[in-house]
């Protein structure tokens, strides 16, 4: 079998660097939150738009980018996808107003969705050895762990000497190197047999299942079961079903629903879709408390998140190891329970809190790290390996999915209790957010404003870990069939157990 040379481990640089920008403009924007707020005055709707929309457009469209990949070719598609998203990282960053910040973050969520799945995809051709290529999908796994903590860091530094556009035009040179390296040092790859006709109308009903379901999430937290919210969520739900009916008919489906009757299959993806949710909602009120209420510059936030994000890539990249002895269920579970003590932990914080706040943060972040890891793998093992490329497209899927409805639930969820806990008689725009509530000036409402916003947080961190705790439950209960990594010769009997 051949061993890929000097030119093949250039182009997964080449791969490597979209993958951590891509997961770091996920976390870059937390941080800019109250200078976008203060310059473009969105709505509470809309700031929360602003930073879930790229994950959202992201998530809804990997699957379908997948396939359009197989059909035309997996590096077309990633070129495609670098050109949108270094032309939009631009706009965004000079956007006058909130609506066009929003639609720029939807184009990147576009171009992020048409380059991740290639990246991973395309790796997978270039190494054919089996040591060379696990070692190449680990620096790739690896990779997004360093977009997830990166973020915070390069946010603080560019946003304390820049204004917020600059933390967007990061992506511009990367994708520029994409552009000229990709076509360079990575093979073109088509599909054998790719040649099915991709489906419109699925995607438009993947899309349109996800939209209200969203939507009716993020109402239903901010005012409770209004008819809206109640009507938006049952039309998702019957969007979805139509999805799932037509893709159960099609010959060729944008993603072979099936694969979800394997428990292994259903249960990895479950697992980290809870971690994703409970992360991405309290990740946001972690960085607006660090500025609006301990009132930390970007850089100091970045500063004070450093130590966990270095933390997180560390266990991320040993975990694999701890997996070759200890079964990938119990290490994933152990994972979500120290995450678990974190989110705990921020129950408990205060307005003067910060100690406390980032202690929970340092335990809660590396604590996610084995799910992050190991869940993929065990995604992709559990697919037939000609389906393997949807797998891999359907666990991105979930992590963007979950990390975007995150912000959705739980950062409505602390919007909605932001707003019981303030006294009567403060301004009604108060009620909106809490940079809108510090704009308003005087010293008690601000003091008002920062302890209501701190019992957001306590709640939503409590939210978060039930989420975790119900995430280390499944984990035990569905994928503990799973052997060690070394233990190769059971696993294909362990796979066929838990397929039932």
């Amino acid at each position: 079998m051949n061993r890929a040379g000097a030119r093949e481990w250039l182009g997964l640089s080449v791969l490597l660097l979209p993958t951590v920008l891509l997961f770091l403009a996920m976390t870059v924007l937390f941080l800019a939150t109250p200078q976008i707020a203060a310059d473009l005055r969105p709505s509470g709707a809309q700031l929360l738009w602003i930073n879930d929309i790229y994950g959202f457009m992201m998530a809804g469209l990997l699957v379908a980018m997948g396939t359009v990949g197989d059909r035309i070719g997996r590096r077309k598609v990633l070129l495609f996808g670098a050109a949108a998203f270094g032309v939009a990282s631009a706009v965004a960053a000079f956007a006058p107003t909130a609506e066009l910040l929003v639609a720029a973050r939807a184009v990147m969520g576009v171009g992020a969705a048409a380059v991740m799945p290639s990246t991973l995809s395309l790796i997978s051709n270039m190494f054919h050895d089996a040591r060379q290529r696990a070692t190449a999908i680990g620096l790739w796994a690896a990779s997004i762990s360093a977009g997830v903590a990166l973020g915070p860091l390069v946010g603080g530094v560019l946003l304390e000497s820049f204004w917020w556009g600059a933390a967007l035009l990061a992506g511009v040179p990367v994708m520029a190197l994409v552009l000229v390296g990709a076509p360079l040092l990575v093979p073109e790859y088509k599909a054998p047999g790719g040649t099915g006709r991709l489906d419109a109308l699925s995607v438009v009903l993947s899309m349109a299942t996800l939209l209200p379901l969203v939507y009716g999430i993020k109402e239903l937290a901010k005012a409770g079961p209004t008819a809206a919210a109640l009507l938006t969520i049952a039309a998702g739900l019957v969007l979805g079903t139509a999805f799932v009916r037509r893709q159960l008919r099609l010959e060729t489906p944008l993603l072979d629903v099936r694969l979800f009757t394997n428990r292994l299959f259903s249960g990895a993806l479950a697992v980290f879709m809870l971690a994703a949710v409970a992360l991405g909602g309290v990740y946001l009120l972690f960085t607006q408390y660090l500025q609006l209420v301990a009132e930390l510059s970007p850089l100091e936030s970045g500063l004070w998140i450093l130590p966990a994000a270095l933390a997180l890539v560390a266990v991320s990249t040993y975990t694999p190891a701890i997996a070759r002895r200890i079964r990938p269920a119990y290490v994933i579970a152990a994972g979500l329970l120290v995450e678990a003590v974190g989110y705990i932990m921020l129950t408990q914080v205060g307005v003067d809190g910060l100690p406390l706040l980032v202690a929970g943060f340092f335990v809660l972040y590396p604590g996610i790290a084995p799910t992050m890891a190991l869940t993929p793998g065990l995604v992709i093992g559990a697919a037939p390996p000609e389906k393997a490329g949807a797998a891999s497209a359907v666990t991105t899927t979930a992590s963007d999915l979950g990390t975007s409805l995150g912000v959705a639930l739980l950062g409505s969820v602390g919007t909605a209790v932001y707003a019981a806990l303030l006294p009567a008689g403060v301004p009604a725009q108060a009620a909106e957010n809490l940079t809108t509530a510090l704009s308003l000036g005087g010293a008690d409402l601000a003091a008002q404003a920062r302890d209501a916003f701190t019992g957001g947080l306590n709640v939503a961190a409590g939210v978060a870990a039930g989420l975790v705790i119900i995430g280390a439950l499944l984990s035990i209960g569905l994928l503990r069939r799973v052997p060690p990594t070394e233990a190769a010769p059971a696993a294909a009997e362990d796979k066929e157990l838990v397929s039932h």
